[in-house]
Formats: C-alpha cells, structure tokens, sequence
C-alpha cells in the first residue's frame, strides 16, 4: 500500500522554505512576509515538521494495524516512509507488549480447555517469529524494507543463531505442561532439520511430538496450502487441533483449522 506522505521530500521542503525571502503564495501572505527577517518563520515551518512527522507515524501505524488484520492484501515489502517506524516498533517496547498480549491470551484458553486422555490433543506452532525470532536477520536488511532474498535468509538460518521469542516459549511450555501434544509445522525446508532442531534445543524448546518441514514435494506450494495439507494428515492421524500459534495469517488460515488461533505480530514481511 502506498503512504501519501513523502517524509524526506517534506523535510527538504520546510527547511528551504525557512531558507527563502519571499513566498509563493498569495499576495496577502506575501505582504506579511515581508515584515518578517530570518530567522522568525523558523518557529511556524519546525511547527510544520512536527505536525508532518505525527503525521507519518499515525499513517505508518494504521498501515501496520491494516496489516494485522489481514486487510492489506498480498505486499511484497515495508512502504519506505515507514521502515524508521518499524525499526521502532521491533526493538522497542510496543512489539514485546503485543507478544506478551497474545501469548497471555493463548494461556488463558489452553487452560480452559479439557483435554482427553488419547494424547490426541494438539497444539500447532510455527517457528520464524513465532518460537523463534529472525530479527537480527531483519536489522541487517531494513527491517522488511528489502525484497526477501531466500539465498541471503537460507545463509543465515544455518547459523543456528535465532533467539527465543520469550513469551513464546513461556506459552510453549505452559502448553506442554497442560498436556498437549505439540506439532511444529513450518514453512522451512527439510534440508534445515538438523540445523533448526539445535537452535531451537538451544533457545529452550523441547518435547515437541513432530516437527515437519518442506520436503522436496512441498517446494513452491503457497504457504496457506502446505500447512493446510499437513493439518490435515494431522486430523487423518486422529489429531484434534485445538490451538495454532504463528505470526503469519498463512499459518492459521485454509482447511483443518484449530479451534482457536492464535495471530502474533509481524510487520516486517508477509508470506502467502
């Protein structure tokens, strides 16, 4: 979606206009120009600016809200204008409150709920921005304002480096206590097992009855097709789903829904 606001362009604006002698508006502005010397109409352009940069953020954060809600359609990178809101967002407070916000809520229902004695009961969680965070990743490329590079991404997940998103793993382990059985589903590809079994060991994850990644078959399906396809094997198996966590509404929606689901923030990028 494109923002109407050219945050930069403006900038330069207010600050050569403070610059100039004469107006180009109306001739009444023009007249009371004249009675002012630099640098008094400093004080009425800063005013400007501020109003402009309030603006922005507003504009900005509505976009990310559009985008929550899955109001925005298929976007393919963060509009320009707003990649200094997004870094803001990421490493500030706002991001850590939403994900504490969601997984308090996923608790509250996983603790209302009955489970059954087959060991049936099951849990779904994806892992990038969900167990798992790729946020250093995403500070090194513009925080979502670059074209995905699958290469660039494939380098660094090897790393092993990811860290826990905490009050992910709290959820996490809050679940496995309850009694579900918990089932990773994610969108990476088998060639990455060894590789996201250790980062997730390390970041404090464990127990999980399946973890099932892309195979060979997989490659090229759109996201919401091939978790859809596998929760349905999951139900064929018996499983009953009854909660899913993930940060991408290709995660939660399609065929074999749980029966809660639950969306945590992810403004950076967007999976179909």
């Amino acid at each position: 979606m494109a923002i109407p606001i050219q945050f930069p362009f403006l900038l330069r604006f207010f600050f050569l206009f403070s610059l100039c002698s004469f107006s180009v508006s109306d001739s009444d502005s023009l007249s009371a120009h004249q009675h002012h010397v630099f640098p008094r109409p400093l004080i009425v352009e800063y005013a400007g600016v501020a109003e402009v940069a309030e603006e922005v953020r507003l504009r900005c954060g509505a976009w990310r809200v559009a985008g929550e809600a899955n109001n925005l359609g298929e976007w393919k990178t963060v509009p320009e204008v707003c990649v200094e809101y997004v870094k803001e967002y990421m490493t500030g407070k706002g991001y850590l409150v939403d994900l504490e916000m969601v997984s308090k809520e996923a608790e509250e229902y996983a603790k209302s709920v009955k489970l059954s004695d087959d060991g049936k009961d099951a849990w779904i969680f994806d892992i990038d921005e969900t167990l798992l965070s790729n946020l250093p990743y995403y500070a090194a490329h513009g925080y979502g304002l670059e074209v995905f590079d699958h290469e660039k991404f494939n380098d660094w997940v090897e790393t092993g480096g990811a860290p826990a998103i905490e009050p992910s793993l709290k959820l996490y382990e809050d679940v496995l206590n309850l009694g579900f059985k918990v089932i990773l589903l994610t969108g990476r590809s088998e060639r990455h097992r060894s590789v996201t079994v250790d980062n997730l060991v390390n970041a404090g994850f464990k127990e999980w009855d399946q973890l099932i990644l892309r195979s060979s078959a997989d490659q090229g399906k759109r996201a919401v097709l091939f978790k859809s396809e596998k929760r349905n094997e999951m139900e064929k198996d018996g499983y009953r789903i009854l909660g899913n966590s993930g940060d991408q509404w290709s995660d939660l929606l399609g065929s074999s829904l749980s029966v809660r689901s639950f969306k945590l923030p992810n403004p950076m990028y967007y999976i179909p």
